[in-house]
């Protein structure tokens, strides 16, 4: 017979635990924990009256003992949720953020002006949460997504087989022998790391602690990476190719100067629904 609180209760003292503790939004993290353990919304945790099982109970608390941890709830659940997909992670992934969806409704929308078809290149897909995205919602692309870590792409291939997409994964360091797409690339979409060095120490612990530091840090500047996919992309893409690159704050108007002095055509930037400047995008014109 249950024996442990009801699950108001429990989200209350899980609540009181992690603001103690200094864990950021601490009721949305428990709800959340709550509500993915129950399998209900976090609408409908103050309707399940019935009090949790033990086995219920003890896992709730592991999991309520890890977000005191600053472990992210993502990581605790092994999943994330990205436009209409659920995303498995492991540890050679990101945890995919809201701020990229904007990435991809830019990609979706310079691809939709090119015709609605076409080749769609994710440079470091991690999670395959762009490349997923753009192949789902778009059936007629032909979607290909690289990344050099093994162990991103294990994650990103179960995730596009259980989210029904058809994605070519590369493992290969940015553009490395996907020489057969000479000129076929009709839209390129990345989002690459762009952390100044410097500035990893001082991100929140979710993400320094929990991220892989190869899939944060952009170099020096931060800026690394753009430098590399300005340099090496022009042999894949077509005449007229758009090209989507998801920035930090501030270095948007940087990365479209990168690129217009690499011969690509600026078009201006795109903010995500917080307001914040988070893709920069270009067209390659030979």
């Amino acid at each position: 017979m249950p024996t442990g609180p009801g699950a108001r209760d429990a989200a209350r003292n899980a609540t009181r635990k992690l603001q103690g503790a200094g864990v950021p939004e601490p009721g949305a993290s428990a709800e959340v924990l709550l509500s993915e353990l129950l399998g209900v919304g976090r609408g409908e945790i103050h309707l399940h009256d019935r009090p949790l099982t033990d086995e219920q109970t003890q896992l709730y608390r592991a999991w309520i003992g890890r977000r005191v941890n600053r472990e992210p709830v993502q990581r605790i659940l092994g999943l994330a949720y990205f436009r209409n997909l659920v995303l498995r992670l492991n540890e050679g992934t990101l945890v995919p953020r809201p701020d990229t969806e904007s990435v991809v409704d830019a990609a979706l929308e310079l691809f939709d002006k090119r015709g609605g078809e076409g080749v769609v290149l994710d440079v470091g897909t991690g999670s395959g949460a762009i490349a997923i995205s753009l192949a789902q919602e778009r059936p007629r692309a032909t979607v290909y997504a690289t990344d050099l870590s093994a162990v991103a792409l294990e994650a990103a291939r179960r995730n596009a087989a259980e989210n029904n997409a058809s994605v070519r994964f590369h493992h290969t360091d940015l553009f490395a022998g996907l020489e057969s797409l000479g000129r076929e690339v009709d839209i390129l979409v990345s989002n690459p790391p762009y952390i100044e060095e410097k500035t990893l120490k001082t991100l929140a612990p979710e993400v320094r602690d929990w991220d892989p530091r190869p899939a944060l840090d952009g170099g020096p500047d931060g800026l690394f990476f753009y430098r590399r996919i300005f340099d090496e992309a022009p042999p894949l893409l077509k005449n007229g190719a758009g090209v989507v690159l998801e920035v930090g704050d501030g270095q948007g108007e940087a990365v479209l100067d990168l690129g217009r002095d690499a011969g690509f055509v600026p078009l201006g930037l795109r903010r995500d629904l917080a307001g914040t400047t988070r893709a920069a995008l270009l067209r390659w014109e030979e």
